[in-house]
């Protein structure tokens, strides 16, 4: 627990500076990776760099796969060298230099442009493999077992990474309409320097020793107190890590539909949607502010249902199916937007549609994401608290590997084929979760209960 014990809307105060710090992560990396495809499409004479659809369409799934899996290495090393604070602030550092890299000039030096390019994504990659970990770690660490206030602050720390996200493709759309796409990258850098003050200036104060120590040398500590082995795993443990397996498979199904946000939907969203409010265009950066935007309007809603629905509430498992079902809904929004064109590839359809399609997602990310942080720091170990939580992004990177493949094919699939597959999909998907949703609870041993 923080050595601070004041508390700020029944939470200890250490939840806010990591809502804080994680914010400005997040609109770094949003406000990247909303113009990522954009500026890899554009002509060079626009300052872009001139690929096909299909090869940035692929870049992006290796590159948000390559986020998602790189979390495993850095929660391994906190866990067992490092400590989280020390990586998160190490990681937070390489990811401003990858993002100022990215803002260079194409005609830095003797550098070329493809070096530059891939020379700031590898120092993006990499910090972030040490920062994304251990700061959603670090909010578990705040809480005691047992204690009933761990889901609702994961909710309120995932409203932070949205409103990071909110303000990210807002002010990334802009900046670049005025001063080019290397405005967005330095946008982006700005946001992690913010990020990396908030923490070093108030970290001891607010968080005490929570993340000071790698947390496997801690439990080495506690086991021999207790006169236990350090390293064994029990039955219980077995059983609780094998839900967290599990249920990682059907977050690859959701998220890697769910990211085709970043990739197919972004560009669906430039090429082939009536995006005119009167004489203004509507820049297509923006149609990535409406997740997070929805998540903010909607968060404290759902967070409120789960409460009045008390005993009532459903398990973490039938929450993950919902999700899928959500998801679907908002891929059937995206099927319609294609019958709108009628095969005419001319036609500009209706914002409506995106607008639809982004609710519903919003909806079954609620259902999914928090409630799946929360999830890995009530059923992992603790001497295995980031790794497990690595482990948990991994499953995304195969999702985000397996959204950008599926997006790269929308030339010979087709964007119904593409969007009509995932609705089918998730929710076949979601009703095996259901039919299997009694035994993973048994599996948790108390961590939750059926209802």
């Amino acid at each position: 627990m923080s050595n601070n014990n004041k508390l700020l809307m029944g939470h200890p105060k250490g939840l806010f500076l990591l809502f804080g710090t994680e914010l400005w992560e997040r609109f770094s990396y949003y406000a990247m990776r909303a113009i990522l495809v954009l500026y890899l499409t554009d002509r060079t004479i626009n300052g872009g760099m001139g690929w096909t659809v299909k090869d940035a369409l692929s870049l992006y799934g290796t590159y948000t796969a390559l986020m998602y899996i790189t979390p495993l290495i850095g929660g391994w090393l906190a866990d067992n060298y490092l400590g989280q604070r020390k990586a998160l602030l190490i990681g937070g550092f390489l990811m401003v230099v990858g993002q100022f890299t990215l803002a260079l000039p194409h005609d830095f030096l003797p550098f070329s442009v493809e070096a530059l390019f891939y020379t700031g994504l590898g120092f993006l990659i990499a910090g972030n493999g040490l920062f994304k970990p251990n700061v959603s770690t670090m909010v578990g660490d705040l809480y005691e077992d047992g204690d009933h206030r761990r889901d609702g602050a994961f909710t309120i720390f995932y409203m932070g990474i949205n409103l990071g996200s909110l303000l990210a493709g807002v002010v990334s759309g802009s900046v670049t309409g005025v001063w080019g796409w290397k405005a967005g990258f330095v946008a982006a850098g700005i946001g992690m320097i913010i990020s990396l003050i908030i923490q070093s200036l108030f970290a001891q104060r607010f968080l005490g020793d929570i993340g000071v120590r790698p947390a496997a040398h801690i439990a080495k500590e506690n086991a021999k107190a207790a006169g236990k082995s350090s390293t064994a795993l029990t039955k219980e443990e077995i059983d609780r890590l094998k839900v967290v397996m599990i249920m990682g498979l059907f977050v690859i199904v959701f998220w890697a539909g769910f990211e085709q946000a970043g990739g197919l939907m972004n560009v669906y969203s430039q090429q082939y949607t009536d995006r005119m409010i009167g004489s203004f265009e509507v820049p297509a950066a923006w149609f990535q502010s409406l997740n997070p935007f929805f998540i903010i309007v909607l968060a404290p809603i759902i967070a409120g249902i789960w409460v009045k629905l008390g005993p009532k509430e459903p398990s973490s498992p039938v929450k993950f199916a919902m999700a899928l079902f959500f998801l679907a809904m908002g891929f059937v929004c995206m099927v319609g937007a294609v019958l709108e064109q009628g095969g005419d590839l001319t036609v500009k359809t209706s914002m409506l549609w995106l607008v639809g399609a982004y609710f519903f997602h919003t909806l079954g990310e609620l259902c999914l994401s928090p409630i799946g942080l929360s999830l890995v720091t009530k059923l992992a170990p603790l001497r295995l608290a980031s790794l497990m939580m690595g482990t948990w992004f991994g499953f995304n990177a195969i999702s985000n590997y397996i959204a950008g493949l599926v997006g790269s094919h929308v030339e010979s699939l087709g964007a119904l084929d593409i969007f009509a597959g995932i609705a089918i999909t998730a929710t076949v998907s979601g009703v095996l979760l259901l039919i299997i949703s009694g035994t993973l609870i048994r599996w948790m041993h108390g961590a939750e209960k059926a209802h």
